[in-house]
């Protein structure tokens, strides 16, 4: 037995869900998005083949933690240059960049690849609940229980 793979997949029938992160645990809700950017919900997933959908995600600064993580996980950068380590809390990202903390969460459960990096930029994040992305009618995910 042999695994089918659709050849004829139609790269133009791209959809759009809004996903509201007020009150979600971050993690949770980045396996969703992850899924959805990699085309897993479509019966016609292709592992070598963009088939996912567009996620525009509104109000990033309100999504939430579980424990201690607000004070405990660490967000590293370097630079490359000896000593070029720069370290920051979960708090601080907030403060900074609210909308970093779920791209970067998405960002890791995807695979490592050029493919990965593509279906990445098909990822909207905005810190408010207004986005430019009406005119593409997104249609609302459902509320993921905590």
């Amino acid at each position: 037995m042999s695994t089918y793979f659709d050849k004829n997949i139609d790269q133009n029938k791209k959809n759009w869900y809004l996903f509201d992160a007020e009150n979600q645990v971050i993690g949770r809700l980045a396996t969703i998005i992850a899924k959805i950017l990699v085309g897993k919900h479509k019966p016609s997933y292709t592992p070598h083949v963009d088939t996912g959908d567009f996620v525009v995600v509104v109000n990033a600064k309100k999504g939430i933690f579980t424990g201690d993580k607000w004070k405990k996980k660490l967000y590293r950068d370097h630079s490359g240059y000896v000593g070029g380590l720069k370290t920051k809390t979960a708090e601080e990202m907030l403060k900074r960049h609210p909308e970093e903390i779920l791209k970067r969460a998405v960002k890791g459960m995807l695979h490592k690849s050029k493919l990965a990096r593509h279906q990445l930029s098909k990822l909207k994040i905005y810190t408010d609940a207004e986005h430019p992305h009406e005119a593409q009618n997104p249609k609302t995910w459902g509320v993921i229980n905590a």
